[in-house]
């Protein structure tokens, strides 16, 4: 018997319960990896997310390697490539791990019933989550939570499975499987716009990072490099933090509409955002004159990343500051963070604009960039670290592009017309 396990966001072979499923009692294993130009080149598009993920595919195929397999590389819409697979390899089975986004619910749509005719079931399992199904997780009325805290309380209590260790022996591929070969980031028609990547991706270094105190884990955590089952089970003190994660995926699975517009109804259409390029582009730049926003996203542009409390601070500049649509940094952030996850990414910008899930007045979300500087960083820093100039030639440093308070007024305004 041959079985294919389709990988997208779950490139490790510890804790893998897809994997697990698809290697007992099957004689032979395809592991197969579909480059897909529509997520490649979609709205979301990333040189620098692409390039972790190339270099999780190969530590994958490394361990795969060494456990008597390899990673099958193949380039073309999976509706097509898996059954095409299915049919060179006699499979009898294709295990996937589930996702909630948009995109990735149609395609396995597409996918299953592509294999239909052949007689082949799309078996799903665990996705990228601490919970198994997020789906049970529900209110006493049985509807999905929208409200952080006590979808905390009812995840927290929510039983878990056991993390699966790794196999030391996997099924041997096909005889005669072409393996196809990884790509480049040039070969794939992206480039890699991030200076210095704050870490490079593969299940070796996720594994090694879990340790270490200045490494950030969501990159690794995005593609799968470690299951965030397991890392609860082995960091504990990471799991508020890994609920945030899941949280933000319940509301997309329940809420697909938020990937393009605002969760909460009165505010779709009725926000009259600022469509100021020049100010977005400073913002994008880190060139506002606020030392701490700018920080944040001289951050983003040269390391592919941005501690939390910057993301906060420069979300709320530049949709309560500047007035700017969301989405305008959503993408923004999308383009150049390697742990950019559509769920996380988006809810955490809508919560930040006052338009998603778990509302509070819009005056809670106004966060003064100076205040937040003085408490955050009072030493200065993280500022000194991404804004040289201010030590070096502080004279050639910008003049704020907005005064803060006129803003503060401005932006309640705004939220009260909607």
């Amino acid at each position: 018997m041959t079985t294919l396990l389709w990988l997208r966001r779950d490139l490790r072979v510890h804790d893998h319960p897809a994997l697990e499923a698809a290697r007992a009692g099957a004689d032979a294993l395809v592991p197969v990896f579909c480059f897909d130009d529509r997520l490649l080149h979609g709205r979301h598009a990333s040189g620098p997310r692409t390039q972790f993920m190339l270099e999780c595919l190969d530590d994958l195929d490394r361990s795969l390697r060494a456990r008597g397999s390899r990673l099958i590389v193949r380039h073309g819409p999976p509706e097509k490539e898996i059954p095409r697979l299915v049919g060179e390899t006699n499979a009898t089975a294709v295990h996937v791990s589930s996702d909630v986004s948009v995109f990735s619910r149609s395609r396995d749509r597409r996918v299953a019933a592509a294999l239909d005719p052949l007689d082949v079931q799309l078996h799903e399992h665990p996705g990228p989550f601490v919970i198994d199904d997020l789906d049970a997780i529900r209110t006493t009325a049985g509807t999905p939570y929208t409200v952080f805290t006590p979808f905390y309380r009812t995840w927290a209590r929510t039983r878990r499975r056991e993390p699966l260790g790794a196999a030391r022996k996997l099924p041997p591929l096909p005889n005669s499987l072409g393996p196809g070969s990884l790509p480049s980031l040039a070969d794939l028609g992206l480039t890699q716009e991030v200076e210095n990547p704050r870490c490079r991706g593969g299940e070796s270094r996720a594994r090694k990072a879990i340790p270490a105190d200045n490494t950030p884990l969501s990159p690794y955590l995005h593609f799968g490099c470690i299951s965030p089952r397991e890392l609860e089970h082995r960091a504990g003190e990471l799991e508020r933090q890994l609920c945030w994660r899941d949280f933000f995926a319940q509301v997309l699975l329940h809420h697909p509409q938020n990937a393009r517009s605002e969760h909460q109804a009165r505010y779709r259409g009725t926000i009259q955002w600022s469509r100021a390029h020049k100010r977005f582009e400073a913002w994008c730049d880190g060139r506002t004159g606020y030392p701490f926003v700018d920080a944040g996203m001289r951050q983003l542009r040269r390391e592919g990343y941005m501690d939390n409390r910057a993301r906060l601070v420069v979300g709320s500049f530049l949709t309560k500051d500047l007035g700017i649509d969301w989405r305008w940094g959503e993408r923004w952030f999308m383009r150049l963070l390697l742990d950019g996850d559509e769920a996380n990414n988006n809810g955490n910008w809508q919560w930040i604009a006052s338009v998603g899930v778990d509302p509070q007045p819009v005056s809670r979300r106004i966060l003064n960039p100076a205040l937040q500087q003085a408490r955050y960083d009072p030493d200065g820093a993280y500022v000194r670290r991404y804004v040289p100039e201010l030590t070096q030639a502080p004279d050639n440093y910008p003049k704020p592009i907005v005064d803060h308070a006129r803003a503060r007024k401005e932006a309640l305004a705004r939220y009260r017309v909607a």
